[in-house]
């Protein structure tokens, strides 16, 4: 190992830096679960060649730490952070807090993650770094586990609070030994302020804390040490346009975005006034030379559920999907509706409807730009914006295929579901309702007063029609065509969607429900004036009673204007 100057110019400190998407961040892990981040419009190529640039521009060195799923979804980035001169070590495949899985769990996350990045690299990981939170005094069984597998570091240990006050050891650079052998530790630097440690050289503390006591942290750990310190950041904090989480809560939104401008200016001060290389490069690892050691990686093959192996041909269905003012989200809905179109293209033979319902954004120019060489796609316009249950009739009217169903473009409702939905539409069943408020459904951080009006409106709604469902409101269902073709409502916002469930269960149609899962809104806004559709709920309630117990018809439908489509 080199040792540590006492000159403090001369001296040469660690840097690691976490490779991580903003949608990846611990801030954001109750809203944003793990099979949802190949949706997200990633932002890992040009963060990493802004902090590869900056590296080169002072002339440091770095260990990049990243999980499993980059290593397949983008091992390029990889191979160009060794190209570059950089190494690279794992943190696990998933991000996950290491007190929600087992010491199992855990063995075999860590061998998926290293198999994937050493199949994407071809050279050995020596290192590893927990993809969230630190390793505190009742998880040093983990390393134990990363000598088994055979790490030659890990840098997982951050000094914060009381954790390890009666072992002072763990605040710089040693070696752990343990039953099955040995491993150095690199800890992220901290300082001891009264009886508390706080760390000081990187992530959350370096945005959140001021500067003027980061640095004097800094200046007084460099004269009580002689070893180095370890700085650390994210890819993700050079980034000052990175879409906003709309979901994310006032807290959430202060861990993650709050100084992000000016971390740019703090990380270029410490690489300027101090020398920084990787860790292999302070162990005198020769990782450039090391082949990776040869491995049988299990593949798990993805395949639909078994019942719909029943299924002798594809279904042609359309997806009719509403958009109003859905610039932001619109990269999300395509990589949603790829991954849908390869995961069903056994069960369905899938057509598209873009309905721009008078977007005052760039929608309509996105849409275009996104989906316009995808095959059986249609787009339609409003010049004006007329509501979202006008959007749907609209797409209806233009729709040929026995099946229907609405998608909303923000992807609340996955369109996943629809693998389901499809085995309860049996020939004694018109329409199949997607619904969260079922004993077996979930409504996945999704705010009380979305809650509320669901739930709500479904107390008064079981009072009036014949089919007592848990769900009125959801946008997503399946339809047969024949059942909505020729569909009139008066109600053309929000409230229409309801509307349209009411008349077919006066009419005698035959519904279902479907116990859904619905999540939370995360990019964009959502365009529901709470006051309004309430009061829009209690109308169609009084009309759609007096439709059914005293056969009074319901009131007029506006209708939609063909010339203005």
């Amino acid at each position: 190992m080199i040792e540590g100057s006492t000159n403090m110019g001369e001296r040469k400190h660690i840097l690691t830096i976490v490779l991580e998407d903003y949608f990846q961040v611990g801030a954001f892990r109750n809203l944003i679960p793990t099979d949802h981040w190949e949706r997200f419009e990633t932002r890992l190529k040009s963060n990493l060649y802004t902090t590869l640039e900056l590296l080169a521009e002072t002339n440091n060195t770095a260990t990049f730490f990243a999980c499993g799923w980059i290593a397949d979804n983008h091992p390029d980035l990889l191979i160009d952070i060794i190209g570059a001169g950089h190494e690279v070590a794992c943190q696990g495949y998933f991000h996950y807090d290491i007190n929600e899985v087992s010491e199992n769990v855990f063995a075999q996350d860590l061998r998926r993650s290293r198999y994937a990045m050493e199949d994407a690299l071809g050279t050995a990981i020596y290192g590893f770094r927990l993809g969230r939170g630190w390793i505190g005094e009742k998880e040093l069984w983990i390393l134990d586990q990363l000598i088994e597998q055979g790490f030659s570091y890990d840098s997982s240990i951050c000094r914060l609070g009381r954790e390890f006050s009666n072992q002072p050891s763990r605040t710089v650079i040693h070696q752990h030994s343990g039953i099955k052998g040995s491993l150095f530790e690199i800890p992220i630097s901290s300082q001891q302020l009264l009886y508390w440690s706080l760390p000081i050289s990187g992530g959350n503390y370096f945005r959140q804390l001021p500067h003027g006591l980061l640095k004097w942290g800094v200046e007084r750990w460099l004269l009580e040490h002689e070893e180095p310190l370890v700085l650390y950041f994210h890819t993700w904090e050079l980034d000052t346009g990175q879409p906003i989480i709309a979901a994310a809560n006032i807290l959430q939104r202060l861990r993650h975005y709050r100084n992000l401008d000016s971390m740019s200016d703090k990380i270029k001060y410490y690489l300027t006034t101090h020398q920084f290389s990787s860790v292999a490069e302070y162990l005198e690892l020769d990782i450039m030379q090391q082949p990776a050691p040869q491995l049988t990686r299990r593949i798990e093959s993805v395949s639909v559920q078994e019942h719909l192996g029943r299924l002798t041909a594809s279904q042609p269905l359309t997806l009719l999907i509403p958009c109003y003012n859905e610039e932001a989200t619109l990269p999300y809905l395509k990589k949603t509706l790829d991954r849908f179109a390869i995961k069903s293209k056994s069960v369905f033979n899938l057509q598209y409807i873009f309905i721009d319902d008078g977007s005052r954004d760039n929608t309509w120019v996105e849409l275009n730009q996104l989906f316009s060489e995808q095959e059986n796609c249609k787009f339609l316009r409003h010049e004006n914006n007329q509501g979202i249950a006008a959007a749907i009739l609209t797409g209806i009217q233009h729709t040929t295929t026995d099946l229907l169903s609405v998608l909303d473009a923000d992807c609340t409702f996955s369109p996943d579901q629809l693998l389901d939905m499809i085995e309860l539409l049996r020939e004694d069943v018109d329409v199949v309702v997607a619904s969260p408020a079922h004993e077996r459904g979930a409504m996945r951080n999704v705010p009380l007063w979305r809650t509320v009006l669901s739930r709500g409106s479904a107390l008064m709604y079981r009072c009036v029609l014949r089919h007592k469902l848990t769900s009125y409101t959801s946008c997503f269902r399946l339809y047969r065509l024949k059942t909505v073709q020729d569909m009139k409502l008066y109600n053309h916002g929000f409230c229409g969607v309801t509307e349209i469930l009411g008349r077919l269960d006066i009419a005698g149609y035959r519904i279902k429900e479907y116990p859904a899962i619905l999540e939370v809104r995360l990019l964009g806004e959502s365009k529901i004036n709470l006051i309004k559709t309430t009061g829009d709920h209690l109308k169609l309630i009084f009309h759609l009673a007096a439709k059914r117990w005293f056969r009074k018809p319901m009131p007029e439908d506006p209708r939609i204007d063909p010339s203005h489509i």
